[in-house]
């Protein structure tokens, strides 16, 4: 098969992933969001899914996580590049051991259409999420994955990344439990933290969010804080000054206007 054709069947599969996300909408009015509008947090009839930090499941979950698409701009900001046409492609993958990742850090580069983000890895508080991260980088998961959701309300202000289709359902075929979650339910600039499903004993997968801005998530169950961003936030920064792209959900939560997508991932192990 030649690669032109492997993006053509790609392609096809994306656009099929697109038609199931169209189906899930009608399930959306079933959850309960949580939005930080002015300092305000607001709430949407449904089901408990605090901020919308979730992670839709090929099985049917409803995705509170995704913008949609359709609605996401090609303008780009000063710095970046035209981002590519995901790839679609998802996978079905075993999860690693996370004796791969205890008690070691590592530096991750996320190389985007508008420049490196690098970030440390914490294999002690988190070698579950560390081993995960390092898996999908070494099988190039997020080859061309666009940051699919951006929200930009007052204390909530995070930029969501990590589904190669680009729609907030995409998953690696695994999950994983909820670590080193914050007890105050503050995350502060520059952290690096899983966005899963409602269920957060196996809810974790190959979604991340990165917090430009400090933010409050009042979940009990938290969200697993596995790095730290040490430079290129000023991209988020960029990205995240441009807002949210139109929809009809909301005016601060949705896709970048500006978009941004992973080109590729490089990750090496620090040595003390």
């Amino acid at each position: 098969m030649t690669r032109k054709q492997e993006r053509a069947r790609a392609r096809r599969r994306w656009e099929k992933q697109q038609a199931r996300q169209a189906q899930r909408e009608a399930d959306r009015a079933r959850l309960l969001r949580v939005a930080s509008v002015g300092g305000v947090v607001v709430l949407v009839v449904g089901l408990l899914v605090v901020l919308g930090l979730t992670v839709g499941r090929s099985s049917g979950t409803s995705d509170a996580a995704g913008a949609g698409k359709d609605n996401q701009s090609t303008e780009v900001v000063a710095g970046c590049q035209p981002p590519p046409s995901p790839l679609g492609t998802g996978a079905e993958l075993t999860l690693p051991d996370k004796k791969t990742a205890a008690g070691k850090t590592f530096t991750a580069t996320i190389t985007t259409n508008c420049g490196d983000l690098v970030v440390r890895l914490d294999g002690t508080k988190a070698p579950q999420a560390v081993a995960s991260f390092l898996q999908l980088a070494r099988e190039q998961y997020w080859k061309n994955s666009p940051c699919h959701r951006l929200t930009t309300g007052a204390t909530f202000k995070v930029l969501q990344c990590g589904d190669p289709t680009g729609t907030g359902q995409g998953e690696p075929g695994y999950g994983f439990g909820v670590e080193n979650a914050p007890k105050d339910g503050t995350y502060t600039r520059g952290t690096l933290a899983m966005a899963r499903t409602t269920d957060p004993k196996n809810g974790n997968g190959g979604q991340f969010f990165i917090v430009y801005g400090d933010t409050k998530i009042p979940d009990p169950s938290g969200y697993t804080v596995f790095g730290t961003v040490t430079s290129g936030l000023d991209i988020v920064d960029r990205v995240a000054a441009e807002g949210v792209a139109p929809n009809d959900t909301s005016p601060d939560d949705g896709a970048p206007a500006a978009p941004i997508s992973i080109l590729r991932v490089a990750v090496t192990e620090e040595k003390s």
